[in-house]
């Protein structure tokens, strides 16, 4: 269930990504993709599970098989439950798998976007592989 104003959460999600520099364990794609997810729905904050215990794309991925995730799927799996039938039935708000070196990201209409280390950047959802309703 998403919070009463989660349309406006979103915008301002997506455009305070734009400035912000990236940055591993604070400010990668799946830090700021979960707590989108999380400024959405007033949920669980999942993110605290890897928020700051790593710096570098390594660490990153020691965190992640520490966590018991040997692909990133695995991990939202645990985290959110299976994902949607095909990831073009993403709606805004939704987060999304994609990319080719696959990264989190947040379903914001025909495209999702994604935080990394050139800044904020879209892909339309046929680059997706994977979604989850939020």
């Amino acid at each position: 269930m998403r919070v009463s104003n989660w349309e406006t959460r979103l915008a301002q999600a997506v455009e305070a990504a734009r400035d912000l520099p990236f940055a591993w364990g604070s400010h990668d794609c799946a830090t700021w993709a979960f707590d989108v997810v999380r400024d959405l729905s007033g949920g669980a904050d999942h993110a605290a599970l890897w928020r700051g215990r790593y710096r570098t794309a390594l660490g990153s991925h020691r965190v992640m098989r520490r966590l018991g995730w040997d692909l990133l799927e695995e991990g939202v799996r645990a985290l959110l439950g299976d994902p949607l039938a095909t990831p073009l039935l993403a709606q805004r708000g939704d987060m999304v798998l994609g990319g080719a070196d696959p990264a989190f990201g947040i379903c914001i209409g025909a495209r999702a976007a994604f935080v990394g280390p050139e800044g904020l950047t879209f892909l339309p959802l046929s680059a997706c592989h994977l979604a989850w309703r939020i």
